[in-house]
């Protein structure tokens, strides 16, 4: 486990100079929201707040300055799942990105207690691609992957898409009560989207838009919707 400490990055890149400097200074406790600093740079407006968690300092270090260098506002970090829970809690993200393997409590376990209490949606940070980890992830909650070693043009499709997800999910909640039919009812969508955006070459969320809306136009529910599309309910 690293015992690095955890700092919130300014919205524009650390330097080199930055770096050493963090690295010589004292510990502090590792999961902590974003201090108040009067001389750091203000946070773009409205810019998605992201907690970053990650067990490995040099790659924590380098994922937020990325996500800094695109305008994303990192509002804490944490090296473990335990951490990333408690402190998501404190701060409300509007997306964790947090890594598969960590102590004290792994990823999926964290992203299980997050969904659990509807916060936020949660992007898995993985080295791994094996069938049982993606099930299990999905069955957590999880939105979408970044897979290591990843770039900063990895970053910015996979927030899109977890926050569109998330979104789906939401809207799904508002129209569904019951969990059962609405985790079928999600199934669903997710292969009408397929369709939709096969045939109409939309996007998976203009996809689910284009779902969302013909329900409210015909009124009918999303469930219905969708099992029109799969079947051949003609989309144009």
């Amino acid at each position: 486990m690293s015992t690095d400490e955890s700092t919130t990055p300014r919205p524009t890149p650390a330097t080199a100079a930055d770096a050493s400097a963090a690295s010589a200074a004292p510990a502090v406790p590792e999961a902590t929201p974003a201090p108040e600093d009067a001389g750091a740079a203000a946070p773009v407006s409205g810019a998605t707040r992201i907690l970053v968690a990650e067990d490995e300092a040099l790659i924590r270090l380098d994922l937020v300055e990325m996500l800094g260098e695109q305008g994303y506002d990192v509002v804490g970090q944490a090296s473990n799942g335990e951490q990333a829970v408690e402190l998501a809690k404190e701060v409300k993200p509007d997306l964790v990105i947090m890594d598969v393997k960590m102590p004290v409590l792994d990823g999926l376990s964290a992203a299980e207690q997050l969904h659990e209490a509807k916060l936020c949606p949660v992007i898995m940070l993985t080295a791994f691609s094996q069938t049982e980890l993606v099930e299990r992830a999905r069955d957590a909650g999880v939105m979408a992957y970044i897979v290591k070693p990843f770039t900063a043009d990895d970053l910015r499709p996979a927030i899109d898409i977890a926050t569109s997800r998330w979104q789906e999910l939401k809207a799904l909640e508002a129209e569904i009560a019951d969990l059962g039919e609405r985790l079928e009812t999600r199934k669903l969508v997710d292969r009408a989207k397929g369709v939709l955006m096969t045939q109409l070459k939309l996007s998976e969320s203009d996809a689910f838009r284009w779902i969302q809306k013909t329900a409210m136009d015909r009124r009918l529910g999303m469930k219905e919707v969708a099992e029109a599309v799969i079947n051949g309910f003609p989309a144009s």
